[in-house]
């Protein structure tokens, strides 16, 4: 029973997934040598200098562009586990333990395996651009998981410990400012994989960061007030409305219908903003979230 219990536990945590003050441990058994950064100044090249101050090109940037947040949907034992096999990884892990420690499993400058088949902002496998932290975290609760209903409610999902959010926070901190990274590009695992993931979930507190520790993006509420106007809304075509989820990031078809696919980027962006009223259902309040958003990242 044991076993069974085990690979079930494994399974849920496949398919959720597919410098700081906080200190940073390592994975035991990796030796430090392959954690080190490569030197940005290379020196030479057997018998020949190489000179990096001379011509410097301004036609450059981070190849970091993107921070995808993820619960595991699994205990800590198992997402250990899962995270340091060859077959998912993600550069940071914050377990489910009232401690001081964050886990560094993979060296900021070399690709993770988390974000699986992705897109946002026109960008697509965001593995090759984005640093991936995972939360230790059930995600949904387990006895709604067998819930026919694709968009599952904001109660089904678990509340995350205030110390992982600040862990969080912090990792996200360092990230950003170390990579220049813009705030609408700190996103869900579901934001980036609509129609696949639904992590880190209704009840990952993305207005807290955004107010508490200036983190990701968030919509002005006199924004989103005036744009409160039923009767516009009414009249604003399906296809306006996918072409401002389109304008804030979100890869969307182009149908004239809120066919599946459609619905599962409206409860991603419900997901990360507006969480207490995530069905798969555009509604005027998110219509006017998300226009508000655009109005404040025009860009």
């Amino acid at each position: 029973m044991k076993k069974i219990l085990a690979l079930l536990s494994l399974l849920i945590f496949m398919v959720a997934c597919s410098s700081s003050d906080t200190p940073v441990k390592e994975t035991k058994g990796m030796s430090t040598s392959r954690r080190t950064s490569s030197s940005s100044s290379i020196g030479s090249m057997g018998k020949f200098k190489v000179d990096s101050d001379t011509y410097v090109s301004l036609g450059r940037n981070e190849r970091i562009q993107f921070v995808v947040v993820h619960y595991t949907a699994t205990n800590n034992e198992y997402s250990i586990k899962e995270l340091i096999s060859n077959r998912v990884s993600a550069h940071f892990l914050v377990l489910d333990e009232d401690d001081n420690t964050i886990y560094n499993l993979v060296p900021l400058d070399q690709r993770a395996w988390h974000a699986g088949a992705s897109s946002f902002r026109g960008r697509t496998n965001l593995n090759d651009t984005s640093i991936g932290i995972e939360i230790v975290s059930d995600g949904i609760a387990r006895d709604r998981r067998n819930d026919p209903n694709r968009y599952p409610p904001y109660d089904a999902y678990l509340e995350y410990k205030p110390i992982q959010i600040e862990k969080v926070a912090q990792i996200i901190k360092y990230v950003a400012a170390r990579y220049n990274i813009p705030a609408r590009n700190i996103v869900a695992h579901s934001d980036i994989a609509p129609s696949r993931k639904k992590d880190p979930g209704a009840k990952f507190p993305w207005k807290e960061l955004y107010e508490k520790y200036d983190i990701g993006a968030w919509y002005n509420e006199s924004d989103k007030q005036a744009f409160m106007n039923e009767e516009k809304f009414n009249a604003t075509s399906i296809s306006d409305i996918k072409e401002e989820l389109r304008k804030y990031g979100y890869e969307i078809n182009r149908t004239n219908e809120w066919d599946r696919d459609s619905r599962d980027v409206v409860y991603a962006f419900q997901l990360h903003f507006n969480p207490k009223n995530a069905t798969g259902n555009m509604d005027l309040e998110t219509y006017a979230i998300l226009k508000a958003l655009n109005k404040k990242y025009p860009n």
